[in-house]
């Protein structure tokens, strides 16, 4: 791409999860516009000043879209549009297919949709993948079982189409963001940390289990879940139910949890099913104990950390336990190997360069 073509970012919202994150990472290096079909009504991305931020509705997401299709009519074939999301994908897709769209088009994959999903819930993501999925000039995604996964499920979706490039990291950022100080009296916590939407796919029940067995051995720790969603009410109910309530704290959203992540006795991604978790490279940035289960392809090759099967209750107690026994888990140099490939220049430039090899 020539410094006079436009390359575009797409996302449904500027909620600070994980397939936001990482389209804005890869704006900040090759980029210098992103659109939001909504802006979230809560907590949002920081967009840095050399991004142009357009949101498309402060209503809804479906009106964001009729907002953006004129938009697009104005865009060449040699510029660029990156978008996440299957939903925007699809559509964006069907929009190239049709002839409407006359841009090039990358997608990336925040999750195996089908495998996730089931019922009518997967049947709609079926329709959709196959209108609009043949027009996508490059498919991103994070591991090579996600590949498989998407390639299994579309067989109309040549492999040659198919990129693996895992997800970067801001190592910088992230770093930065530990030096901040923990408030509201959490600094003279010991705690174990966890994050993410509060949905049952983070495993957020087994890991409160996990915590009760363990609690006895360790009177004054705490477990603070950071993050918001919709089980919520269940977990705090599950938390009363287990006689916790002193002991498990539900943070809500917080906009930087890398001092928590930093601070932390132990750090622990919990998730039963992911794409792939971003947080666990957040947490093993700033932390040498970090318990993950196989939650996603790739962990298991991930050095200098407790990884366990998803969902089992045991398991976890049994890392947690030994990760607070040691004073580490991993290998400082080592686990900054493995992160410096992962950064976001790295990520960014490698889709681009696979996009040119295909023209």
């Amino acid at each position: 791409m020539g410094p006079d073509k436009k390359i575009l970012f797409i996302s449904l919202t500027d909620a600070p999860n994980g397939a936001e994150n990482v389209l804005l990472t890869m704006a900040k290096e090759v980029g210098k516009e992103i659109w939001f079909l909504k802006r979230n009504q809560s907590s949002n991305l920081r967009i840095p000043d050399h991004i142009q931020a357009h949101y498309l509705s402060e209503i809804s997401i479906a009106r964001g879209f009729m907002q953006m299709v004129p938009r697009l009519w104005s865009l060449t074939s040699a510029d660029l549009i990156i978008s996440t999301h299957p939903y925007l994908n699809a559509l964006l897709g069907l929009l190239k297919r049709i002839g409407y769209l006359k841009t090039k088009l990358i997608a990336r994959e925040c999750t195996s949709v089908f495998t996730r999903f089931t019922g009518l819930k997967k049947k709609v993501y079926q329709v959709l993948y196959r209108l609009g999925y043949p027009a996508i000039d490059l498919l991103v995604c994070q591991t090579e079982m996600m590949k498989q996964q998407l390639l299994n499920h579309n067989h109309f979706i040549p492999a040659s189409k198919v990129l693996v490039q895992p997800n970067p990291i801001d190592f910088v950022k992230i770093k930065a963001g530990a030096e901040k100080p923990l408030i509201n009296g959490d600094a003279k916590l010991d705690f174990i940390c966890s994050a993410g939407r509060l949905i049952p796919e983070k495993g957020f029940p087994v890991l409160i289990e996990a915590f009760k067995n363990i609690k006895t051995e360790y009177p004054n720790l705490k477990l603070l879940l950071l993050g918001e969603g919709k089980e919520r009410a269940s977990l705090t109910q599950l938390i009363e139910t287990n006689g916790l309530i002193d002991d498990v704290i539900l943070k809500g959203q917080v906009n930087n949890p890398a001092p928590y992540f930093k601070h932390a006795k132990v750090c622990v991604v919990s998730s039963l099913k992911e794409g792939f978790p971003n947080v666990l490279l957040e947490m093993m940035a700033v932390n040498a104990s970090v318990v993950s289960t196989l939650c996603a392809g790739g962990i298991e090759d991930i050095p200098g950390i407790s990884k366990i099967e998803v969902n089992n209750v045991e398991a976890l107690s049994n890392a947690m336990r030994e990760a607070l026994q040691k004073n580490k888990l991993n290998e400082e140099n080592v686990v900054l190997d493995y992160l410096a490939q992962r950064k976001p220049e790295i990520f960014a430039h490698a889709i681009l360069n696979a996009l040119n090899n295909l023209n």
